[in-house]
C-alpha cells in the first residue's frame, strides 16, 4: 500500500469515528475536527491536525509522495484512533459484566415463568424459602 493510500484510509477511519462518536460534520478531517474541537482534549486535536496536514500534503502537493517520517505518522494514527474509541466507549460502559447480570435476570424470570406454567405459585415458593 502506498503512503497516499494509507493516509487516505486512516483519515477515513478517523473521520468515521468523529462522525459516529461525536457528531462531527464537514468535508474532511480538519473540518470534522473543528466541528467537535471543544469535545476533544487539546493533545488529541493537535494529533488529528497533524494527521490531516500530512495527508493533505501527500494528496495535494506534487513534491510530497512519501511520508517524511512513516513511523511517526503510523503511531499518530493508531494513537488517535485508540483515544477516540476510548472516549466513545468510556470505562464503566456496559460490557461483559452487564451481560452476565442480564443472563442471570433472564434465568430467574424464566424459572419463575416455568413454575407458574406448571401450576406452582412462585411468590409462595419464594416466601417459603425465607421462613
Amino acid at each position: 500500500m502506498s503512503d497516499i493510500e494509507f493516509a487516505v484510509k486512516e483519515c477515513k477511519k478517523l473521520e468515521a469515528l468523529l462522525e459516529t462518536g461525536f457528531g462531527a460534520t464537514g468535508r474532511g478531517l480538519h473540518e470534522k475536527v473543528s466541528s467537535v474541537e471543544k469535545k476533544l482534549p487539546p493533545p488529541l486535536v493537535r494529533r488529528l491536525r497533524f494527521i490531516a496536514t500530512v495527508r493533505n500534503k501527500l494528496v495535494h502537493e506534487p513534491d510530497h509522495d512519501k511520508f517524511e517520517n512513516e513511523y511517526d505518522y503510523h503511531q499518530a494514527c493508531a494513537a488517535a484512533g485508540d483515544e477516540l474509541r476510548r472516549m466513545i466507549r468510556p470505562r464503566g460502559t456496559p460490557g461483559a459484566p452487564m451481560q452476565i447480570i442480564l443472563v442471570v435476570i433472564l434465568a430467574i424470570v424464566g424459572g419463575v415463568t416455568l413454575l407458574a406454567l406448571y401450576g406452582h405459585n412462585p411468590v409462595q415458593l419464594f416466601q417459603n424459602l425465607f421462613r
